[in-house]
């Protein structure tokens, strides 16, 4: 049987059903047109030619509706086409006539139908209607035609039957190369399916395996597999996995699960599952080994790596404890000297001792710097609240910078609110990113500078800003600055500090619960800001609390 493609919609196949209903109605319009200019000429009397051609237009229209009614509609029209062509026949004098030709009509409509058993009717019907033609005349006397109308009858009938046959013809052959690219592109897609890498599988909503197709990942071929349920392809640990995973498809429309094959243990195999028609899934699965050891491989290597840094993070903190010690003593001692409490020293020995002494300090703040990030790396940093007024600690910072700024030549002003602003927060981390801010700030302004600090409550939180009117970050190294160890800048700026100043200062905001932001613009300056949620009431109104 020809194949037909039906319509969504209404289930007809639409190329035949249109096809068909074209090829009725020229017949019904060659014949209309025909019998009007025979009777305009005056060759077509009111008799038996008249009505044979009327049987058959009226066979035309009737099939030309049932063109569009479905498969048994179309039957019926065949046989109605044999009807009307014999009794056409039998009305001009049988096989003998001018319409003998229209006998054939039933092949025609048959072949036009694109339908090859329609065809195989239409043929046979074509053959009884000869034969009924033939054999009438041997029972009974057959019309005789008009002697002046027979020449056109058959014109008539010759021209619209090899029409027809043409028509029919073209279809079928149009229809037979259809078929052969589709059949050709069925191949192509069977031959692609079955030697793609994976296993594709259609299952019932339970997980049993309706078709499938493709390589075989482990065990059997995918051909073994259908009837069965796909978990005989994994370990029996991982069903409960499986079937979970079956739901969340049939819930959200895919899932993705990686189970250990059944049949080799040091496989694992990888099963997306996406939701198909019917309530059916559609699983890929595919060999998942080499992902599943790199993954692996990337794990283990992340544990070292994190295990590393936090040994490195240890030893620091505990050298940089053990540094301190004799450091202090060194300061102490070089002290000492410089102030001659012991008596007097030559002047270039004093100014040693104060080199000492500074020097000392550097590598002590450094030190300190040092021990706080390892702590904070190896999450042994811990805050230490308390309730205290952070206009005050902040003011107390300035203080000590003052001097500092004086001796740079940098105007340094504080922009604070006019009352106290009290918080919960760790008061030497305050102190620390404070210092660090503006000691930063101090670093990369030019004499003439300024470097302004703002302190004000924002959003029900703490917001610290120092702006400075420096050497500004380059766009590219905004990003890096926070970072330990990251510095921007020329070497003579990145001489003048260790990095670790704006790493801290995001480290403390972060451990409570704030961030730093960086603006800057190269030659115009730059402004951090710190943001943490540490705003604590009035102790009038704490009390009340």
């Amino acid at each position: 049987m020809a194949r037909v493609r039906p319509t969504a919609s209404t289930g007809k196949p639409p190329r035949d059903a249109a096809g068909g209903t074209g090829w009725h109605l020229g017949w019904a319009l060659a014949i209309l047109a025909a019998a009007g200019a025979l009777a305009a000429a005056g060759l077509l009397p009111q008799g038996p030619e008249a009505l044979a051609l009327a049987v058959v237009g009226a066979a035309a229209l009737v099939g030309a509706v049932l063109s569009r009614l479905g498969r048994g509609a179309r039957i019926a029209g065949v046989l109605i086409w044999g009807a009307g062509a014999t009794a056409a026949c039998h009305l001009t004098g049988g096989v003998a006539g001018p319409l003998a030709a229209w006998c054939l009509a039933p092949a025609a409509a048959g072949l036009v139908w694109r339908d090859r058993d329609l065809a195989a009717l239409g043929a046979a019907t074509a053959l009884a209607a000869a034969a009924l033609s033939a054999l009438t005349p041997v029972f009974q006397t057959l019309p005789q035609p008009d002697m002046a109308l027979a020449p056109w009858l058959s014109l008539l009938a010759l021209s619209t039957i090899t029409v027809s046959f043409a028509a029919g013809l073209m279809g079928l052959l149009g229809e037979l190369r259809r078929d052969q690219r589709r059949d050709a592109r069925q191949a192509m897609e069977r031959t692609l399916l079955h030697h793609q890498p994976q296993l594709l599988a259609r299952l019932s909503p339970e997980g049993v395996v309706r078709i499938a197709a493709g390589a075989p990942v482990a065990g059997p071929e995918p051909g073994d597999l259908e009837g069965h349920p796909l978990g005989r392809l994994f370990a029996e640990a991982d069903l409960p996995a499986f079937d979970a995973a079956l739901r969340e498809a049939a819930a959200t429309g895919q899932a993705l699960v990686q189970v250990q094959a059944a049949f080799d243990p040091d496989r694992r195999l990888e099963i997306a599952l996406r939701l198909g028609p019917n309530d059916d899934l559609i699983a890929a699965v595919r060999d998942a080994t080499v992902q599943h050891l790199r993954e692996r491989a990337l794990d283990d290597a992340r544990v070292s790596a994190e295990q590393q840094n936090a040994g490195k993070s240890r030893f620091l903190a505990n050298m940089s404890h053990e540094l301190r010690t004799p450091l202090n003593a060194i300061m102490g001692f070089s002290d000492i000297m410089r102030q001659r409490l012991f008596g007097p020293m030559a002047d270039r020995y004093a100014e040693y001792a104060g080199l000492i002494h500074e020097s000392g300090s550097h590598l002590l703040e450094l030190i300190n710097d040092i021990l706080d990030v390892s702590k904070i790396e190896a999450e042994r940093f811990e805050l230490t609240l308390e309730y205290f007024d952070a206009r005050e600690a902040v003011e107390s910072v300035m203080r000590l910078m003052r001097g500092e700024a004086d001796r740079l030549g940098v105007h340094l002003r504080a922009v604070l609110p006019p009352g106290s602003l009290y918080a919960e927060a760790d008061r030497r981390a305050l102190k620390q990113i404070t210092l660090n801010l503006i000691s930063n700030a101090l670093k990369f302004t030019p004499r003439g500078g300024a470097v302004t600090l703002t302190l004000r409550p924002r959003h029900e939180g703490l917001e610290l800003v120092v702006a400075d009117t420096g050497v500004g970050i380059a766009r590219q190294d905004l990003e890096r600055l926070g970072r330990p160890y990251e510095q921007a800048g020329d070497a003579q700026q990145r001489a003048a500090g260790s990095g670790l100043g704006l790493s801290l200062v995001r480290a403390f905001a972060r451990l409570h619960g704030g961030d730093m932001s960086l603006e800057s613009t190269l030659g115009a300056g730059t402004a951090v800001t710190v943001r943490m949620p540490v705003l604590a009431p009035d102790p009038a109104v704490r009390q009340q609390l």
